[in-house]
C-alpha cells in the first residue's frame, strides 16, 4: 500500500514536472516571438520616420545646394514670384500666414476648450459623461473638407456681409481651424483636470476654499502642464492644416493688415502650387523646401511636447 502510495506521488511529481517544464517552453517560444515582433515593428516605424525626414530634407535642400538659393532671402523674403524673371522665392509670407492662424486659433479654442473641459469634470461630471463627451468625440471624426465647406457657405460670406470685404480672411481660417482643434484640446485637457487627485480638492475645501477657488487654484494649477499639453497639439494639428485653410483664408502672398484681410500659409501654398511644377525644377523644390519647414516645426512640436510630459511626471 505504501509503495503504491509513492509510486502514485512520483507518479503525480514527474507529470507535474513534464507539465511545467512544457509550459516553460512554450512561454519562452511565445516571449522570443512577441519580443521580435515589437521589434521588427519598431524597427519598420523608425525606418519609415527617417526615410520620409531624408525624402523631404533630400528634396528641400536641394533650393539651396544645387539651385543656389540664398537660406536668408528664402525665409526673409517678402515676395513670392517663382515664375518671374529673375525668378523670386520668398516664403516668409507663408510663415506668417501659418504662424498667424495658428496663434489665432489656439487663442480662440484653448479657452473654450479648457473650460468645456472643467464643465465636463467639475461642474456637471454626469451630464458631460453622457452628452457632452460624444459630441465632442463626434466633431474629431469630421473631415477637414466639412469644415472648410461649411467655413466657406457660412463663415465667409457672414464676413463679407457683416465687415464689407471680400469675405476670404485670416479671421475666417482662424475660425475655421479653432473649430477643428477645440475637441482635441477639451480631450485632452480633460484627461489631465481628472487625473487630478480627488484628495486635493478635499484638502482644498477642508481649508475654506470656495468651489471656484479650487478650481482655480488646485484643480488648473494642477493640470496645468497637462492643458498646456492639449494647446500645443491643437496647434500642431492647426499648423500642419491645409484643406480647411486653403478653402477660407484667401490664399495671397501679400502680407495682412488686419484680421480681414486675406493671406496663405505653408500648407496651402504647397497644396495649391505643387500640381502645377515640374520635378526638380527650382520652382518644385522650393515647394519642398516649405514641406521641409513644416516637418522642422513638427519636431519642434513633438520636442515641447516631451518636455511638457517630463514636467508632468516630475510634478
Amino acid at each position: 500500500m505504501n509503495h503504491r502510495t509513492y509510486g502514485s506521488k512520483t507518479e503525480r511529481q514527474s507529470m507535474i514536472a513534464r507539465k511545467m517544464l512544457t509550459y516553460n517552453k512554450r512561454q519562452f517560444t511565445e516571449n522570443i516571438t512577441g519580443r521580435t515582433i515589437a521589434m521588427v515593428c519598431a524597427a519598420l516605424l523608425v525606418v519609415v520616420v527617417l526615410s520620409i525626414t531624408y525624402f523631404i530634407a533630400s528634396k528641400g535642400l536641394s533650393t539651396f545646394f544645387v539651385n543656389g538659393i540664398s537660406i536668408t532671402e528664402f525665409l526673409t523674403q517678402l515676395k513670392w514670384d517663382p515664375e518671374g524673371e529673375p525668378s523670386v522665392y520668398g516664403v516668409f509670407p507663408f510663415i506668417l500666414g501659418s504662424f498667424l492662424v495658428t496663434a489665432l486659433a489656439a487663442l480662440i479654442a484653448a479657452p473654450l476648450g479648457i473650460g468645456a473641459a472643467i464643465f465636463m469634470t467639475e461642474i456637471f461630471p454626469n451630464f458631460g459623461k453622457k452628452v457632452l463627451k460624444p459630441v465632442i468625440e463626434l466633431l474629431v471624426g469630421i473631415p477637414s473638407v466639412v469644415y472648410g465647406y461649411v467655413g466657406l457657405t457660412l463663415l465667409v460670406p457672414f464676413i463679407r456681409e457683416q465687415f464689407d470685404v471680400l469675405g476670404f480672411s485670416l479671421l475666417a481660417g482662424g475660425l475655421v481651424l479653432a473649430l477643428m482643434i477645440l475637441p482635441t484640446i477639451t480631450s485632452v485637457a480633460t484627461d489631465a483636470i481628472q487625473a487630478v487627485p480627488q484628495d486635493l480638492r478635499n484638502a482644498s475645501l477642508a481649508l475654506g476654499a470656495t468651489r471656484w477657488q479650487t478650481i482655480w487654484n488646485v484643480v488648473l494649477h494642477s493640470s496645468l502642464p497637462g492643458c498646456l499639453t492639449a494647446i500645443v497639439l491643437g496647434m500642431a494639428r492647426a499648423f500642419g492644416e491645409a484643406l480647411a485653410v486653403q478653402m477660407v483664408i484667401g490664399n495671397t502672398t501679400k502680407l495682412p493688415g488686419s484680421l480681414l484681410d486675406p493671406i496663405s500659409t505653408l500648407t496651402s501654398g504647397i497644396t495649391l502650387n505643387m500640381g502645377n511644377t515640374i520635378q526638380g525644377t527650382p520652382y518644385n523644390n522650393a515647394l519642398w523646401s516649405m514641406a521641409l519647414l513644416l516637418l522642422l516645426m513638427s519636431f519642434i512640436f513633438i520636442m515641447i511636447l516631451r518636455i511638457l510630459g517630463r514636467k508632468r511626471m516630475v510634478k
